[in-house]
């Protein structure tokens, strides 16, 4: 498996796996499918603002799974904290796949001066949060009853990774 940066050329492998999430897991809260031109525009927008998109693909070069992140508020006190989601195909899920993913991205933000990465993660997908402690996440609060989807309530657990040490936010930051 290697890891790599999306390119265009993954946009109909990403939006099938997101899909996929979409119309069968409570990983992603929406209930409507997206085309390969909505994926190919988030890859743009992430792109253009300098955040990763990355891919995890099998000798063969088929995508297995991606995995990205974005500003977590849109305020500049929150300049320094990133969002992340990483999905991976039904197929791909157990087998290391988000692991490797989460480590690189995790990489990527500290090579871009984040000090926090935030998940937030349905409580029931004990898989992700086991993973997301495994790579040293704290979980650090819970939300009950602020999602829904297949006709049922859903909470949603926080967890947060400290990227760095750093006591002033802004030594070191890159531009």
């Amino acid at each position: 498996m290697q890891i790599r940066d999306a390119n265009i050329n993954d946009i109909d492998r990403i939006a099938e796996i997101y899909n996929d999430a979409v119309l069968n897991t409570t990983a992603i809260w929406n209930e409507i499918a997206v085309d390969a031109a909505n994926r190919a525009a988030w890859l743009a927008d992430r792109q253009r603002v300098g955040y990763p998109v990355l891919v995890a693909v099998d000798d063969a070069g088929m995508v297995l799974g991606y995995a990205s992140f974005g500003d977590w508020r849109a305020f500049d006190g929150y300049r320094h904290t990133v969002e992340h989601s990483v999905y991976v195909s039904k197929d791909s899920r157990g087998a290391g796949t988000g692991k490797a993913l989460m480590i690189a991205l995790i990489e990527r933000a500290r090579e871009l001066g984040k000090h926090v990465m935030v998940a937030g993660i349905e409580a029931g997908n004990d898989a992700s949060i086991q993973l997301h402690r495994k790579l040293g996440f704290e979980q650090v609060g819970l939300m009950k009853e602020v999602g829904t989807k297949f006709g049922r309530w859903l909470d949603l657990a926080f967890l947060q990774l400290t990227l760095d040490s750093r006591a002033d936010p802004d030594a070191g930051q890159r531009s």
